[in-house]
């Protein structure tokens, strides 16, 4: 598919702004100035005072032999930078790539978007039509260059879409300030009597190279498509993204999912084909009022499941606000990795950590509770059971120590045990009875001990017998005696643990 590109050029960036904020002077001539060696020199003047002869680079004092009843206002700086920036962020609702091109213009890469909007014309009226609307003079053009965008959005006053292959004929015509020419270049040209581009484009490179230099020769090539020219968008294009331009904007919670289960269904089939699975997404709505709405979904493992992403995303659909309406639908994979089919068993089921299931279910979770929620341990080679195991800092994280599986072990394991009273027919036998929290528990079946020595190379500590005991009320409970038992001194019995 052939590069297109579209050149927005705002004729009066900087006096518009002004003149939105202060709607009083759309009717009197004023200009923008600001301090220059010592004189107040104009940066930018509005059409009125254009038209008087009032232009940018004069003095503010022969501005007002001019114009005597002239308004001049204060320039403030990086204003143009931070305007172009807003209003890039705006147009990403027409294309991916929008680019910033100081002073006062913005280069939008417009290849396989107009045919969203019904055709070329269609698409650079939609761009200039809804900047307009918004307050500023702007004009654009389309070609298969930036460099010809750019000429032909300036300096033609008709056809300003180049069909494909056809930008270096629509040049020819134009003056060489359409190459973005140094001044100093321009005006040699000009002596020479040279007024159009078609005067010197056939001319031997070596003449032009030897005459104007190489950079003359290198915005020749960026025109005419010899040499690809870079720009830097202001947010990167991600490589796994789908786009929804809607023809009228969707107010609805239905239209919106519609949109979404569209987006997916494209970007899941790409993933497929690719053996990729996304691990994060956002799904961007733009509204008619230049708000962006998103919400955000993570994955434990690579998925391309389309159901299952659909659900994560419509536990938050309803924080997504439309306001007058949404124009522009994008999904993007933030995060995308290698995700090639899993082989099936065919006689066990049982997949473990490997079965995707599991990290849907817990994609599930995550979304409705949050993913700080929830963890998952490994065994971790500790004598003692509060150290006989580490949170897992990864879904795909293994261990080379397993789970002991030859004692039980409870199924609810308290991080720092608590002190019980118990009382014990003989210190060395089981208990028979235990208070907890102030609650009596009058044991009917125990066993044990079983025997847990303390660590020597962590720190000093007596070992630990484990009973497993059962109240009356069928509960079962985990608890210890610390140390051997010595009759000069009390000792102490702790609970750790409740069984099912």
């Amino acid at each position: 598919m052939p590069k297109r590109f579209v050149s927005v050029w705002f004729c009066h960036l900087i006096t518009d702004w002004f003149t939105l904020r202060d709607p009083s002077l759309a009717g009197i001539p004023f200009v923008i100035s600001a301090p220059s060696h010592g004189r107040m020199v104009i940066t930018a003047a509005n059409a009125l005072a254009q038209a008087e002869g009032v232009i940018a680079g004069m003095v503010v004092a022969d501005a007002r032999a001019i114009i005597p009843f002239l308004k001049v206002i204060d320039d403030k700086p990086q204003l143009a930078n931070q305007l172009l920036k807003r209003l890039a962020g705006w147009c990403i609702r027409f294309s991916p790539f929008v680019a910033v091109d100081p002073p006062a213009g913005l280069i939008l890469d417009a290849t396989g978007c107009s045919h969203l909007w019904g055709g070329d014309q269609l698409y650079l009226n939609e761009i200039t039509g809804r900047i307009a609307a918004r307050g500023y003079h702007v004009r654009g053009a389309m070609a298969d260059t930036i460099g010809a965008a750019w000429g032909i959005a300036r300096f033609s006053n008709e056809h300003f879409i180049t069909a494909s292959n056809q930008h270096a004929k629509a040049l020819l015509q134009l003056p060489p300030s359409a190459l973005r020419l140094e001044v100093d270049v321009i005006e040699r040209l000009y002596k020479l009597g040279i007024r159009k581009i078609e005067d010197f484009i056939n001319m031997p490179r070596a003449v032009l190279r030897r005459r104007f230099g190489r950079i003359f020769l290198k915005q020749l090539d960026y025109a005419l498509g010899n040499e690809e020219e870079i720009v830097e968008p202001i947010e990167p294009v991600a490589p796994y993204q789908e786009r929804l331009p809607c023809l009228e904007p969707i107010v609805t919670a239905t239209g919106i999912e519609m949109a979404l289960e569209r987006l997916l269904q494209a970007l899941c089939h790409r993933l497929q084909q690719e053996q990729k699975g996304l691990r994060l997404a956002c799904f961007k709505g733009y509204r008619v009022d230049g708000v962006v709405v998103q919400v955000d979904i993570g994955t434990n493992r690579p998925s391309r499941n389309q159901r299952h992403l659909f659900k994560l995303f419509e536990i938050k659909l309803p924080s997504i606000e439309p306001a007058l309406g949404i124009e522009l639908f994008v999904l993007e994979a933030q995060k995308v990795e290698d995700h090639a089919s899993l082989q099936e068993k065919l006689w066990e089921r049982k997949a473990g950590m490997e079965d995707e299931s599991i990290s849907q279910l817990v994609d599930s979770l995550a979304g409705k509770f949050g993913s700080h929620h929830i963890h998952r341990y490994l065994p971790d080679e500790h004598y003692w059971p509060e150290r006989s195991y580490k949170k897992a800092a990864s879904f795909y994280e293994t261990s080379k120590t397993n789970w002991r599986t030859d004692r039980p072990r409870p199924i609810q394991l308290l991080s720092k045990p608590e002190q019980v009273i118990v009382t014990a027919p003989i210190p060395d036998y089981p208990p028979m009875l235990f208070r907890y929290k102030g609650k009596l528990h009058k044991i009917l079946k125990a066993d044990g001990p079983e025997r847990i020595e303390q660590e020597w190379w962590l720190e000093d500590g007596e070992h630990r017998d484990y009973y497993r005991v059962e109240d009356e009320a069928g509960c079962r409970y985990w608890l210890y005696r610390s140390g051997h038992y010595d009759a000069d001194k009390a000792h102490q019995w702790f609970i750790h643990g409740f069984f099912a």
